[in-house]
């Protein structure tokens, strides 16, 4: 029988440990299909943005004609963001549209009877409700973001996280040139 202890002692160890490190690794999977999903949607709401804006400039070109600076940096936004392959360079992507729509907007309150305008109106709820749309699935993500990161930056995930190349999601944040607020001059 004292022959067994020592065996059966190892045996247990062995199974506490191959069942400590799948299930760190179940974890990580988990957690990083989550946060893909959860880009997903932060995806899917910048693609209805992006959807929206030719709309909203189409519909304001006639009162903003000499404006044609913010447009082509709209549009070299967007198409930024239409040919990001990555995951990093979507964020940098759509942080550089936010910018350029957030001057976009910023130039919008000059023209009182543009905002008169029904169509004009209606787009700018639409867009509204999308910029919310985005802001409450961008924290969605960076929440998703943070549960991952922190499990592969504690030990023994940190171990376990280099073992199986499990590698940290970037986080959204704007760009800090994105980050200032347009200025507006009457």
């Amino acid at each position: 029988m004292r022959k067994f202890i020592p065996i059966i002692v190892i045996v247990a160890i062995v199974v506490i440990i191959g069942g400590t490190i799948a299930s760190y690794y179940n974890r990580f999977v988990t957690l990083k299909e989550s946060v893909t999903t959860l880009w997903a949607q932060v995806e899917n709401q910048l693609k209805r943005r992006n959807d929206l804006i030719p709309n909203l400039i189409e519909s304001t070109k006639g009162y903003m004609g000499h404006e044609k600076e913010v447009f082509k940096h709209v549009a070299d936004a967007r198409s930024k963001l239409a040919g990001a392959g990555t995951l990093q360079g979507k964020v940098k992507a759509a942080g550089a549209l936010d910018g350029a729509f957030g001057r976009l907007l910023a130039i919008f309150e000059r023209y009182p009877d543009l905002k008169a305008n029904e169509s004009f109106a209606r787009l700018m709820d639409e867009l509204s409700g999308t910029e919310n749309r985005i802001s409450v699935e961008r924290k969605r993500y960076n929440d998703g973001v943070r549960s991952y990161n922190v499990l592969i930056k504690r030990f023994p995930g940190k171990v376990f996280a280099g073992w199986f190349n499990f590698e940290e999601a970037p986080y959204f944040e704007a760009p800090e040139e994105e980050q200032k607020v347009p200025e507006v001059k009457f």
